[in-house]
């Protein structure tokens, strides 16, 4: 589990996260949504330690993120795997070896023993012959795919990805958001998704944090979503049209 208490970031004076408190549990696919603006990305790299905040506390099952020691840090690191928007894969390498590199920095694993954890991640993401293209390539849904596979290959605690979705089709979406929940629940990762696509609050949003401003304006789940009253977040929420529609369905079918 990940919790964070009172959280403001500030850059000089424009005040980024105004006293953000939630927590982020174990096993479950956690959302961050917000417009463009409302703090998602910030709060993002708080979480990760790329950014130093002012107030507040961080707490990594039970550790506090700002009290940790280098090594602490680096130890913490190692258990963080992150899926970054657009991927992020090293164009000079094949796709083994991009996979392999997380293992290479923070293992000391034999070569033999990174080949095989290599090989299983592939095979969870159902790329299993892929192992000598080049990203260039991949499709941009199998490059997604690669980059999950890299971020867990050193069985991490926690998962982070910004805007995993970016740039697929609807379909190839789905895929990647079934595939973070499975093995999300697969192996009890605390994974945190910063987003902006609807569709997949809708459909792995076990936990949903919604930033407006820089404040927490409200969370709950893809289940309560529909229910809130929250004039922010049904604004955002039902922004498009079949999103009205299907909160008409289910009121209708509730009542």
């Amino acid at each position: 589990m990940i919790e964070v208490k009172d959280l403001h970031k500030s850059f000089g004076d424009a005040h980024i996260l105004k006293g953000i408190s939630t927590s982020f549990d174990t096993g479950k696919t956690n959302l961050i949504i917000g417009q463009s603006g409302s703090g998602k990305t910030v709060f993002l790299k708080c979480l990760l330690g790329l950014y130093d905040f002012e107030q507040g506390e961080i707490t990594y099952d039970g550790k506090v993120l700002s009290k940790m020691s280098v090594d602490e840090k680096r130890l913490l690191r190692a258990e963080i795997g992150m899926v970054f928007q657009g991927s992020a894969l090293f164009d000079s390498m094949t796709i083994a070896e991009n996979i392999m590199f997380p293992l290479q920095m923070f293992t000391k694993q034999s070569k033999s023993e990174m080949e095989d954890r290599v090989n299983i991640v592939l095979n969870r993401v159902n790329l299993t012959d892929a192992h000598n293209k080049m990203p260039s390539e991949a499709s941009g849904g199998m490059q997604k795919r690669v980059a999950i596979a890299r971020a867990i290959v050193n069985n991490p605690r926690y998962l982070f990805c910004d805007e995993p979705n970016s740039g697929l089709d609807p379909k190839t979406a789905i895929v990647i958001d079934n595939l973070i929940r499975e093995i999300t629940e697969e192996f009890q990762i605390t994974t945190v998704i910063n987003s902006h696509d609807m569709n997949s609050v809708m459909e792995i949003g076990e936990k949903i944090v919604f930033l407006k401003d820089g404040f927490k304006e409200w969370e709950g789940s893809k289940d309560t979503i529909f229910k809130t009253d929250n004039e922010a977040v049904t604004n955002f929420v039902y922004s498009s049209e079949l999103f009205k529609k299907v909160r008409r369905m289910y009121i209708e079918e509730n009542e």
